[in-house]
């Protein structure tokens, strides 16, 4: 059964051309992808990410038992903090990709893909100790993404805590009222941008999303938000992550802890040191062609495989996430195939875009 957001008539109200995903009803595109990922680098912009899973970790086992399941130092986050983390298996491949965020000293929230919304409450359930309890309340809430350079100033200014939001830092969270609307607000996202990922009540989302409209907040689609985490070097979990796939090979060593055991801990520790047949590389194309994930990539002979791939409005051409042969350099030429013909391409750093 495809399920709607608590938004979905404001989507339909605003003439959303509406698709499935990951289980839903959600809109790919307003006014068009090139205009809204547009208005997201210059402005700002307003994504419904309802969809995604919201989660609630407390009690006296909470803190433990999110650093055993997550890859990331639990421990060093204050209250009001967040960071970007994983969820480990067993066998040292990925779960998830999620968002935590500590809200007191024995409570987290965590955000989770959609797609992945019930194998994590699986997953965690199966690890959960009697000290800890989960609370999935994705259904009585929503979340809308404020995205872009305007992003702050808009937010803030419908806030009643201006400067508390203005003050948070990256993933830095707090509870306050915007519009007049009771919401927890994250300094997150997923465009490379500035910007917030407020929840609320499913039942105050269309009037919060109204106000956010009304105060120059465009809204966006899933097209312009893909095309903006490409941008950004930002994974998508089912291209770049996988249950199979070591988050080393995936350029996200980053967020694995070097000093805490966790599930799995010892097959990415000895992925980290062994290193890994592939690395996940970008590649900029020339022109403005279009590749799709499962394109072979080509210098001289087979050196991988496109996992994701957009175009480009910022540069004006094709670009793309591949695993690439472990040896291939940035900097280095190489051809993809494109729909049976080669197009020249270059690897470059996954970061197409900084702000």
């Amino acid at each position: 059964m495809v399920r709607k957001t608590p938004l979905f008539d404001a989507h339909v109200q605003h003439c959303g051309k509406m698709v499935e995903f990951a289980g839903w009803t959600l809109p790919v595109q307003y006014k068009g992808v090139i205009a809204e990922c547009q208005s997201v680098r210059s402005s700002v912009g307003m994504f419904d990410v309802s969809h995604m899973a919201r989660l609630k970790f407390s009690g006296l086992g909470a803190l433990e038992f999110l650093e055993f399941v997550t890859t990331n130092d639990v421990g060093r986050l204050e209250v009001g903090q967040g960071h970007y983390s994983l969820l480990p298996n067993s066998t040292g491949g990925c779960v998830d990709d999620i968002v935590l965020y500590r809200t007191s000293g024995s409570e987290f929230k965590m955000v989770v893909n959609a797609a992945n919304h019930e194998k994590d409450v699986t997953h965690f359930r199966s690890h959960l100790t009697p000290d800890v309890d989960l609370t999935d309340y994705s259904a009585q809430t929503a979340m809308i993404a404020v995205q872009g350079p305007q992003a702050e100033v808009l937010v803030s200014a419908l806030s009643d805590s201006p400067n508390e939001l203005l003050s948070l830092p990256l993933f830095g969270s707090t509870e306050c009222n915007v519009a007049g609307i009771k919401v927890f607000a994250a300094r997150s996202g997923y465009t490379g941008e500035d910007g917030y990922e407020l929840q609320c009540d499913a039942e105050s989302a269309e009037a919060l999303w109204d106000k956010l409209a009304e105060a120059g907040a465009v809204p966006c689609g899933l097209g312009s938000r893909d095309v903006l985490r490409v941008e950004a070097g930002l994974p998508l979990y089912g291209h770049e992550l996988s249950d199979s796939l070591s988050p080393i090979s995936a350029g996200l060593g980053w967020v694995v802890s070097r000093t805490k055991s966790f599930l799995g801990s010892e097959h990415i520790n000895s992925a980290r040191a062994a290193g890994t047949p592939t690395k996940l590389q970008g590649l900029q194309l020339e022109g403005k062609r279009l590749v799709t994930p499962g394109a072979d990539v080509y210098a001289g002979h087979r050196i991988g495989e496109v996992t994701s791939g957009v175009y480009s409005p910022l540069l004006e051409c094709g670009i793309a996430f591949a695993f690439l042969d472990a040896e291939i350099k940035q900097g280095s030429a190489c051809e993809v195939d494109v729909r049976g013909s080669r197009v020249h391409a270059t690897v470059v750093n996954k970061r197409f875009f900084k702000r």
